[in-house]
């Protein structure tokens, strides 16, 4: 039976690279295996596709018993399929903290080590079978790994995830500023997306002192694009919150180039999170973060309500 591999529901670049490069490497080695989204791109992760000659994997909203699935670039529950649990998971790999509630039927493989991308554990785990991947495999694990460090500005950066990058775009003949500045531009462009796509376009759910929230994430090198719809932003975040069984939506629009994140802050709510969690002082309806980057490093980690 062929092995559905596939990310979270959110699909950014690594999320969508991610399975495709382990696809492929199953197949390379004898296990038939297609790469699944759980959801629709990102402008950026589009860009990347068509970029290297992928045509985008079949987006499936759900899993039968016993498909035999791949989790890569997650191991959250609420990023995943409902039926996940009666699916039979083969392996987990992943770059996120663990969180409870994955169960499996047999024994696996569970891969999770400290690196800024998927791609980059996915490369060490196929270990010299990486260097037989046609140029469109590597070309997507050099734009995850470049997508997920913001270009190595992102604290998530380790020494591992810079040199295979460079070491990719070496054998690519690629040239990294280039090149990131092509995707960060196709990830700027959120002109065709409505106020409730853009707040879950880069979203996961975490609970915070008791309360859920949707943490949102756009990173852009032109902030104004965003920031001029704020207004409507904050107006769908009510709707989008109850529609996901989250109490608020947070969102962080990251400016990729001066290296800051600005929060929205539609109440009282936020405005407590954002000087709580960030020592910030909010005197308006948004808050410039200095050096706030990272979800995974940075927010998460520090979100408090008081």
């Amino acid at each position: 039976m062929t092995i559905f591999v596939f990310g979270h529901k959110s699909p950014d670049t690594d999320s969508t690279a991610s399975p495709i490069i382990w696809a492929w490497f199953l197949d390379h080695v004898g296990e038939p295996a297609e790469a699944r989204l759980l959801g629709t791109p990102n402008t950026e992760a589009q860009f990347v596709a068509k970029r290297w000659g992928f045509e985008l994997p079949e987006q499936i909203l759900d899993v039968e018993d016993g498909q035999p699935v791949v989790i890569v670039d997650t191991n959250n529950p609420a990023e995943l399929p409902a039926n996940i649990n009666r699916a039979e998971i083969r392996a987990i790999i992943d770059h996120h903290k663990l969180v409870p509630g994955l169960e499996t039927k047999n024994p696996i493989e569970v891969t999770i080590r400290p690196l800024a991308c998927t791609a980059t554990l996915l490369w060490q785990l196929m270990g010299g079978h990486g260097g037989h991947a046609p140029e469109g495999i590597k070309g997507l694990a050099l734009s995850a790994i470049l997508s997920d460090t913001l270009e190595f500005r992102s604290p998530t950066t380790t020494p591992v995830d810079r040199r295979l990058a460079e070491q990719l775009a070496q054998d690519l003949g690629i040239d990294i500023p280039s090149y990131a500045a092509e995707m960060f531009a196709a990830k700027s462009d959120v002109s065709a997306f409505s106020e409730a796509e853009l707040l879950r376009m880069d979203s996961k759910e975490f609970t915070v002192d008791g309360m859920d929230f949707r943490v949102s994430v756009l990173e852009t090198v032109s902030p104004q694009q965003i920031l001029a719809r704020k207004d409507a932003l904050m107006a769908a975040m009510p709707q989008v919150a109850a529609e996901d069984g989250a109490q608020q939506v947070l969102l962080f629009v990251v400016d990729i180039l001066n290296e800051e994140a600005t929060m929205l802050i539609p109440n009282e709510l936020t405005k407590k999170v954002a000087e709580a969690s960030f020592g910030a002082t909010v005197s308006g309806d948004t808050v410039v973060l200095p050096g706030i980057m990272s979800r995974k490093k940075q927010i998460i980690p520090s979100l408090k309500v008081a």
